[in-house]
């Protein structure tokens, strides 16, 4: 077991014990339940699908990186399919604020990465901020949404977020999750710059039509991708390179281990990513970063 779970295990009930270890052991184990293994969980341990979430969240808030706040926020996002999506937030030293990631965004666009079209419900430790809440108001019927958080009633997004300004508001029909092919070319034979281009084909941007994307390998040769996410608000918009950041954290893979990046734009877009890609990069310790433009 990954040391980062030793005090979330130390305070699980004993009937989750033995039916969780032989998923939370796994080498490869990446901050997910499939919908067959939360079922199979459920019959042995005899618990609901709200006490598995709540007892999750421990384990997810163990994911948070957070050498500014101290502050550790997990989220568990259940998609349509009945997979379980861990979510925690993320905070870089020496960049701007606006690059943190926030766990319930985080917990959203790990489900996006996986191929998860619809979100039913979040669990989460504290309650979300307005930030957040914005975010998951993106998302298909997305005031639905029912929230999850400790010592209270269940309530939807919309009652946290009466009166919600959002996509339809822009007459904008295709919403984050909903599956996207913006058709840019991909003949590359550079490993690194087919998979930006194949992110940025996934990214989901309405407003600005600025689809982009990146493609990092960490030292042992593991690649990751994101895709940017916009949002009906603007600010709650997550940038790609925190897509993937997201997916190297809950692969419990290191932030800081990045050999190389790709990351792919339009030329002529209204909003470019460029720059704070490139600074949050070299915050991390990444050094090769290289741009292109798609066409």
């Amino acid at each position: 077991m990954h040391s980062r779970f030793k005090a979330a295990w130390a305070e699980l009930p004993e009937k989750l014990q033995s039916v969780l270890r032989p998923i939370i052991d796994k080498s490869d184990f990446s901050g997910m339940l499939t919908a067959e293994q939360v079922k199979n969980i459920k019959i042995q341990s005899g618990i609901n699908d709200s006490e598995l979430a709540f007892a999750l969240l421990p384990f997810a808030a163990a994911y948070a990186v957070t050498p500014i706040s101290h502050f550790q926020v997990g989220a568990i996002a259940c998609g349509a399919s009945g997979n379980l999506y861990f979510g925690a937030n993320m905070e870089f030293s020496h960049v701007s604020m606006g690059q943190v990631i926030h766990a319930e965004q985080c917990a959203v666009t790990h489900s996006w990465m996986k191929g998860e079209t619809q979100i039913t419900s979040i669990t989460v430790n504290y309650t979300p901020c307005g930030h957040c809440r914005q975010f998951m108001n993106e998302l298909r019927e997305g005031g639905k949404i029912m929230v999850n958080l400790p010592g209270r009633t269940p309530a939807v997004l919309h009652h946290y977020l009466p009166d919600s300004f959002g996509p339809s508001d822009l007459n904008i029909t295709t919403l984050l999750l909903d599956t996207v092919d913006h058709g840019y070319k991909n003949q590359s034979r550079d490993r690194l710059l087919s998979a930006a281009i194949e992110a940025a084909n996934q990214s989901h941007a309405p407003y600005s039509k600025a689809h982009s994307g990146i493609a990092l390998q960490l030292k042992d040769g593991s690649l990751f991708t994101g895709r940017y996410a916009e949002n009906a608000a603007f600010n709650p918009s997550l940038p790609p390179l925190q897509a993937a950041l997201i997916m190297i954290n809950l692969a419990g893979k290191d932030i800081h281990a990045i050999d190389q990046a790709k990351f792919v734009e339009k030329q002529d877009a209204i909003i470019k990513h460029w720059c704070v890609t490139e600074n949050t990069l070299q915050a991390l310790g990444c050094q090769n970063i290289e741009l292109a433009y798609l066409d």
